[in-house]
């Protein structure tokens, strides 16, 4: 399971609200930070360490694999379109 689903495979769901939270709470404990996974959980609310490390290896995973290419990237229309974002396929 994605990191972007908002799940994980312990079926603990995480909330838009939950990955903001997660998301700032990365930028200000960084990987030097003692207690980093404590901190994180404590600045999402709801979570435990564990989750928080397992929802960031997630994270990490997900990366990669945008990074090597092998997720599809989304074709959004060019500016100026009707702007919902996105080119429908054709079918």
């Amino acid at each position: 399971m994605s990191y972007f689903t908002s799940s994980n495979g312990s079926g603990s769901s995480w909330t838009a609200k939950q990955n903001k939270l997660f998301e700032k709470a990365l930028a200000v404990y960084d990987k030097d930070t003692p207690d980093r996974w404590q901190n994180v959980a404590k600045a999402v609310g709801g979570k435990s360490p564990e989750e928080v490390k397992r929802h960031y290896d997630r994270l990490v995973e997900d990366l990669v694999y945008i990074e090597s290419g092998r997720a599809p990237l989304p074709n959004y229309k060019p500016s100026g379109s009707n702007g919902r974002g996105l080119v429908e396929e054709q079918r």
